[in-house]
């Protein structure tokens, strides 16, 4: 990809389903999802398992990373060294 270079979505319709090979190929072959439309409208998303998974993984980090920003707002934050220190002596390290 050319730095700055805008990457328009892919957007079919819906009748073009009918060839899963060539749909098959256009997901893994993107790095984003692909939008399908019934009537002119957005109706599915559609991606690679992989893309799939990645963004799985993507929005369970960015969950946590919310939530531990909200931990550290309220003031709910621990030292580190005591931390470790409790694991140590926990487990014997």
């Amino acid at each position: 990809m050319v730095k700055g270079m805008i990457i328009m979505p892919q957007i079919i319709p819906i009748r073009d389903l009918k060839n899963t090979s060539d749909i098959s190929q256009k997901c893994h072959a993107s790095q984003e999802p692909i939008f399908i439309t019934k009537n002119g409208y957005g109706d599915m998303v559609i991606m690679s398992m992989e893309m799939y998974e990645k963004n799985m993984f993507l929005s369970t980090v960015y969950g946590k990373l919310e939530e531990a920003e909200k931990q550290f707002a309220e003031g709910k934050v621990l030292d580190g060294d005591v931390s470790l220190k409790k694991i140590r002596e926990k487990y014997g390290l």
